[in-house]
C-alpha cells in the first residue's frame, strides 16, 4: 500500500507542476495590462516603468515563473492586484463559505442519489424508477444558473419564502450565535439544492446502472438462492460492488463543487471561490487567478489521490493489478 500511495503522490507532484506551467503561461498570454489599475494618470511614465521593473513585470515570462514558482513553494501566492491583500488571505476567507456549500451539496446528491439509485434498480420499470429517470434527464440537461434562477423566481419572489442572495441577511445589527447559524442555513437552502439537485441526478443515474448489472452476477444469485434477506444482498453484497462506481463519480464532483461552481456563487451571490474567481478574471488580477487555480488544482489531485486509495481498500486487485 505504501508503495501505491508514492506512485500517486510522485504522479500528483508532476501534474500539478505542469498544471502550474500551463496556467502561469495562459494568465500571462491575456492581452492587455493588469497593473493600469493600479497607478494614477498623473503619474511619469518614468516611475511607473520603475515600479513595472521592481515589481519584476518586464521580466522574461519564464525568470517571472521561476520566481512565481518559488513563493508559491514557500506558501506565498502573491499580492492581489485588485483586492491589494495577500492572494493566501483572500482565498481562505473565501473557501470556508465555498466548502460549507460543497459538503452541504455532497451530502445531499449523496444520500438522494444513492437512495433513489438502489429503490429504482430494485425495481426496474415501476411508477419511481420512470418518474426518477425522467427527472435526472431533465436536471442533467437544465442549466444550473437557469434553475437557480427558476428557485429564485418561485421561493424568493412569488413566495417569498427564502433569501435570494448573499450568506446573511444585512441589518443594521449584526446577528451572532444561534440566529446566525439558522440565517445562513437559510440562505443555503436555495444555492444546496441547485447543487445538490443536480449532483444527485449524475449519482442516481450511476448507482442504478451499477445495482442492475450487478444484481445479474452469480454470487448474487447464489445469495438469494441460499436465503439470504433482500437487505443483506442489497447492502452488503450488491452496493459493496458498486462503490468503486460511487467513488469514481464522487471524486469527480468535489473539484467541481469546491471550485465554487462559478455560475451557482454568481447567481445566489455567494461569497465563495467561484464567485471570486469570476471578479478575478473581470479585474485581470494574475496573482489571484493563477492561484485560485492552483489551489483548485491541488484539492482536485486529492479528491482522485482519495478516490485511488478507496479503490485500493475496496478492491484489493488494484493493488495486484499495479504489482503486475
Amino acid at each position: 500500500m505504501g508503495k501505491y500511495i508514492g506512485k500517486r503522490l510522485l504522479t500528483s507532484a508532476v501534474i500539478l507542476f505542469g498544471v502550474s506551467v500551463i496556467v502561469f503561461f495562459l494568465v500571462m498570454s491575456i492581452p492587455g495590462d493588469p497593473y493600469s489599475g493600479m497607478y494614477s494618470p498623473d503619474i511619469p511614465p518614468e516611475q511607473i516603468e520603475a515600479k513595472l521593473e521592481e515589481l519584476g513585470a518586464n521580466d522574461p515570462w519564464p525568470v517571472q515563473y521561476v520566481k512565481w514558482i518559488s513563493r508559491v513553494a514557500k506558501g506565498d501566492f502573491g499580492y492581489s492586484i485588485w483586492y491589494k491583500a495577500p492572494v493566501i488571505d483572500i482565498i481562505m476567507d473565501r473557501l470556508g463559505n465555498t466548502a460549507l456549500l460543497a459538503c452541504s451539496a455532497i451530502a445531499l446528491s449523496t444520500l438522494l442519489g444513492i437512495t433513489v439509485g438502489i429503490y429504482s434498480a430494485r425495481h426496474k420499470k415501476g411508477i419511481v424508477d420512470n418518474t426518477s429517470s425522467i427527472l435526472a434527464f431533465a436536471a442533467i440537461s437544465i442549466p444550473s444558473f437557469f434553475f437557480g434562477m427558476v428557485l429564485i423566481k418561485i421561493f424568493g419572489v412569488n413566495l417569498k419564502l427564502l433569501p435570494i442572495s448573499g450568506m446573511v441577511t444585512v441589518s443594521a445589527e449584526p446577528v451572532t450565535g444561534v440566529a446566525y447559524i439558522l440565517d445562513v442555513a437559510k440562505h443555503m437552502i436555495l444555492p444546496t439544492t441547485v447543487l445538490g439537485l443536480m449532483n444527485a441526478a449524475t449519482m442516481m443515474r450511476y448507482t442504478r446502472a451499477s445495482m442492475v448489472d450487478i444484481q445479474t452476477m452469480d454470487y448474487i444469485r447464489t445469495a438469494r438462492a441460499k436465503g439470504m434477506p433482500e437487505r443483506k444482498v442489497v447492502y452488503k453484497h450488491g452496493l459493496k460492488n458498486a462503490l468503486s462506481q460511487i467513488i469514481t463519480i464522487l471524486s469527480q464532483q468535489i473539484p467541481g463543487l469546491l471550485s465554487g461552481s462559478l455560475l451557482t456563487e454568481t447567481v445566489f451571490l455567494w461569497p465563495g471561490v467561484g464567485r471570486l474567481n469570476f471578479e478575478a478574471v473581470n479585474h485581470r488580477d494574475y496573482p489571484l487567478i493563477m492561484g485560485i487555480v492552483l489551489i483548485l488544482a491541488s484539492f482536485t489531485l486529492i479528491a482522485n489521490l482519495i478516490a485511488d486509495i478507496s479503490y485500493a481498500l475496496i478492491d484489493p486487485r488494484v493493488l495486484y493489478e499495479q504489482k503486475g
